[in-house]
C-alpha cells in the first residue's frame, strides 16, 4: 500500500505568532481526518522549533524547506540535517522549482541534498516539473526523466516522496488537468525501482479541485502552496473525499 502524504509548503510566509494562529484554526479539523493520511507542514526555519513544541504528539509532522549536503561548514544561509533532526523535523523539501530558479539549484545539488537528508533519517520530498515553454515544446517527458534519473543516484527509494509540480501551474491558478497529472506521475513511477514511493501532485491545489486530483489512481497526495496558508482551505484539502 502506498502512503498518502498531504504537505503544506508555507514558503516565506508566517511569523511565529501567525503560525500559532494558524494551528488554532486548523487543528480541530484533524479530528475527522482518516488515519492513513500523513499531514505535513513545511514551514520557514524560524517557525520550526516553536511548532515542534506545539505539535508534539499531534497528527501533524513538520518539514523543512531545504537541507544542505554537509553536516557543518562555512555555508551562510544554509541548514544542516542534524540541526533539523534535533528539533523533531521529519520531512524536508528538496529541489523545489523556486530553489532551482532563484538560487541556482541543479540536479547534482538536488541529489547531494537528498542523500544528506536520508543520512539523517529525514524523508525528502523531491520536486520535479517542467516550465510552460518546455511543455509547449513537447519536452515534458524527457525533462522529467532526466530530473528523476540524475536526482535519484544512490538514493534510497524506500525513504522518499516525490512531488510532480508543473512549474507553469505553481501559484498561477492554472492547475494541470487531473488526468494529465496522473499520466505524468505514472511515467515517473515507471522509472522507479520502488513502485510504492508516494508521488504527490503540486501546483494550484485548492479545495475545489482536491477531490478530483486524489481520485486519480497514480496520485498519492498533494504538495500545497497558497491554500496551505489558510486553515479552512488546508483543512478541506487534508479531508478530501
Amino acid at each position: 500500500m502506498r502512503k498518502i502524504v498531504i504537505a503544506g509548503n508555507w514558503k516565506m510566509f508566517k511569523t511565529q505568532a501567525e503560525s500559532l494562529e494558524f494551528l488554532q484554526g486548523f487543528m480541530p479539523s484533524l479530528e475527522q481526518t482518516p488515519e492513513d493520511r500523513d499531514i505535513v507542514l513545511c514551514v520557514p526555519f524560524t517557525d520550526l522549533n516553536l511548532l515542534s513544541k506545539n505539535l508534539h504528539g499531534s497528527r501533524i509532522q513538520l518539514g523543512a524547506q531545504n537541507v544542505h549536503w554537509e553536516d557543518s561548514g562555512a555555508y551562510t544561509g544554509e541548514i544542516a540535517g542534524a540541526m533539523l533532526v534535533e528539533i523533531g523535523i521529519r520531512y524536508v523539501i528538496v529541489g523545489h522549482s523556486e530553489r532551482r530558479q532563484y538560487f541556482g539549484e541543479t540536479d547534482e545539488t538536488v541529489n547531494k541534498r537528498l542523500l544528506a537528508a536520508q543520512q539523517h533519517n529525514l524523508t525528502p520530498i523531491l520536486c520535479v516539473g517542467e516550465t510552460k515553454q518546455q511543455r509547449d515544446a513537447g519536452e515534458t517527458e524527457a525533462l522529467i526523466a532526466s530530473q528523476i534519473s540524475q536526482a535519484l543516484v544512490n538514493v534510497d527509494q524506500h525513504n522518499l516522496v516525490i512531488a510532480y509540480e508543473p512549474i507553469w501551474a505553481i501559484g498561477t491558478g492554472d492547475t494541470c488537468e487531473a488526468k494529465e497529472a496522473n499520466r505524468v506521475i505514472g511515467l515517473i513511477r515507471s522509472q522507479l525501482t520502488n513502485p510504492d514511493v508516494p508521488i504527490q501532485y503540486g501546483g494550484s491545489v485548492k479545495p475545489n479541485n482536491i477531490d478530483e486530483i486524489m481520485a486519480q489512481a497514480e496520485i498519492d497526495g498533494a504538495l500545497v502552496g497558497g491554500a496551505s496558508l489558510e486553515p479552512n482551505d488546508f483543512a478541506r484539502i487534508v479531508n478530501y473525499k
